[in-house]
């Protein structure tokens, strides 16, 4: 499999072909950074880890060069920054041992240009071979521009694929901004209770972050607690981390059906749900 930018990286953690980890690939995580990965899918990491019939898969699309920096990072270049961030991700692909992650290392401008074919064609290669029963993308409510610059792309990638070669599930996961604001019937619960130990040091790989000045570690941890706590008020706690998706399934079942209107109707749905609360109490 051949990629269009140079610095392209391809990890196999256990040495197999690539060709060999993708068709083992049961769960894949599409994302936009090095780090989008292990904050959105540690679903798919967790449940796959030490199986043998099961695999996970991340790609970042995005070369990391953005990134904001302080500390003994400050005085790094957008260079030296790419190849930090790189390692770091193969470094977090060992300890969860996946199957492979691929860095596909697109300068953010080619990913938000839609005439630009290359990351949707890359994509889609890695689609065809990986034929993966559950995706994760990024959400298409999320507030980062990279972030739903990628999911568009994911999405037209997988809407190329024939429909019998679609995956079985695909949910978009909350990152940039958080999904607590769903519905519950909308809401798609992803329980990320296990291997606390392995989470921890997943975040934690990605040091050129947190000593640079963003504390994914303790918010990360923070916010899939509180989903689990505020998750229902009248029972105790299911799960002790949780991560909330939105099922975009639909959107690979019926081609026609537009991103714009399928995700402003959640918030129709959220706006109606405020709406009876409200008219139900009122005098």
């Amino acid at each position: 499999m051949k990629f269009s930018q140079p610095a392209a990286d391809v990890l196999v953690p256990d040495r197999r072909p690539l060709a060999a980890a993708l068709a083992r690939t049961t769960h894949l995580c599409l994302a936009a950074h090095q780090d989008d990965i292990e904050i959105m899918a540690y679903h798919g990491i967790a449940t796959c880890h030490g199986r043998k019939d099961r695999g996970f898969t991340g790609v970042v699309v995005t070369d990391g060069a953005g990134s904001p920096r302080t500390g003994r990072f400050a005085n790094y270049t957008d260079e030296q920054m790419k190849t930090v961030r790189r390692d770091e991700q193969r470094r977090a692909a060992r300890l969860g041992k996946y199957a492979a992650v691929i860095q596909l290392a697109h300068p953010s401008q080619v990913v938000k240009d839609a005439k630009d074919d290359r990351v949707r064609t890359e994509l889609a290669a890695i689609l065809r071979a990986a034929a993966a029963e559950v995706v994760y993308l990024h959400n298409p409510a999320d507030k980062h521009d990279t972030h739903v610059a990628v999911f568009l792309r994911c999405l037209e990638a997988l809407r190329s694929l024939p429909k019998s070669r679609r995956p079985k599930q695909v949910l978009g996961c909350e990152v940039w901004r958080n999904l607590d604001w769903l519905v519950d019937a909308d809401k798609v619960l992803l329980d990320d209770s296990p291997r606390p130990a392995l989470a921890a040091k997943l975040i934690g790989a990605f040091q050129s972050q947190i000593a640079g000045g963003k504390r994914y570690d303790r918010a990360i941890a923070g916010r899939r607690l509180a989903n689990a706590t505020f998750h229902t008020s009248h029972a105790t706690d299911a799960a002790q981390a949780v991560t909330w998706a939105m099922d975009l399934t639909p959107l690979i079942h019926d081609d026609q059906l537009s991103v714009e209107q399928f995700t402003l109707a959640h918030l129709d749905r959220l706006r109606a749900d405020i709406t009876a609360r409200l008219r139900h109490f009122k005098i």
